[in-house]
């Protein structure tokens, strides 16, 4: 059994893993903020459905949504230099390959957030922009002050899930070279000839940050969800 698994090298693998975790996080990070922000603006474009934009918004969506995010990086990192170049003159060649990681994550988050901001939102009822109007609030007033409130309550358990995802995906940066914690488990494994602790930690690691996601989302989402029981006064 020793010469398949053994508890010593998963031990010994531990320390050299550590470290790594904090470049998925930084994925996930960097995907989740300027990813939420992209989603907004998608989402209040979407339902405003000016002409031309909306378009091509769908066309962006319908990509997004429609093709595996290891296609996406391969296109973002093959392609965006070839566009820019030929067309702009602009040679990004040089550029980290943690960029283009980072593009691909907050442009497919962009779009699936989106989605579902864009569903969150349309589900307050009409007449709480109303009210906002009533009481003299303009219309980006009544929009960051009464409706995006409510509809970051509906959208929190997809939110949730749409994290959990992004953390799983973060191993395909490893495609380009980018030594995340699905990387470093691999160079470990190829140096040692033995794969298995290594990506039995990495396993564990994903294991338990999604499950203390899932828990913090589901507190969030019965913190703040609707009909509540039992008001304290």
């Amino acid at each position: 059994m020793n010469d398949v698994f053994s508890i010593e090298r998963f031990l010994g693998v531990i320390p050299k893993l550590i470290p790594y975790i904090g470049i998925s996080i930084k994925i996930v990070l960097y995907g989740l903020v300027v990813g939420s922000i992209l989603g907004i603006i998608v989402a209040v474009l979407r339902i405003k459905r000016i002409p031309v934009i909306n378009q091509i918004l769908s066309v962006y969506i319908s990509f997004m949504r429609g093709t595996s995010m290891l296609v996406q990086l391969m296109l973002i990192y093959y392609g965006l230099p070839v566009f820019l170049k030929s067309l702009f003159g602009i040679d990004i060649n040089s550029w980290d390959k943690m960029l283009f990681v980072y593009m691909t994550f907050i442009l497919n988050e962009g779009a699936f957030l989106g989605e579902l901001f864009r569903a969150a939102i349309e589900s307050v009822p009409v007449d709480q922009t109303e009210a906002g109007y009533s009481v003299g609030l303009t219309g980006p007033q009544t929009f960051i002050h009464i409706v995006l409130p409510q509809a970051v309550k509906t959208a929190i358990p997809g939110y949730g899930v749409d994290i959990i995802g992004m953390f799983h995906n973060t191993s395909i940066a490893f495609t380009l070279g980018v030594v995340d914690l699905v990387g470093r488990a691999k160079t470990l494994g190829t140096a040692s000839g033995h794969e298995l602790e290594a990506y039995a930690f990495v396993a564990l690691i994903y294991i338990v940050i999604s499950i203390l996601l899932r828990l913090l989302f589901y507190v969030l989402d019965k913190k703040y969800s609707f009909g509540r029981e039992g008001v304290k006064s």
